[in-house]
């Protein structure tokens, strides 16, 4: 994206969403809330060792956002679905 900001606005928005399809799977309970609460703080560490690496490696926070827009919509799908 040209823009830095809309790109960081945009991932703003599009978590927005995980978070709400999350909360939903958690308040419902049982063994898939438990098995996304573990998955929620795997995916964060994950995520931020990646960030890490990339920027360690000379790449741009253009490649983090979009790299973390990727992992938004992959977890809106999946989300979705269930």
């Amino acid at each position: 994206m040209l823009n830095p900001f809309c790109a960081a606005f945009m991932l703003a928005l599009e978590a927005q969403k995980v978070m709400e399809l999350r909360l939903v799977r958690i308040a419902w309970g049982g063994a898939d809330a438990r098995s996304e609460m573990m998955s929620m703080v795997g995916e964060k560490v994950v995520a931020a060792m990646e960030a890490v690496n990339t920027v360690m490696a000379g790449g741009s926070h253009d490649q983090v956002l979009a790299r973390y827009r990727e992992l938004v919509a992959d977890n809106t799908r999946r989300l979705m679905r269930a």
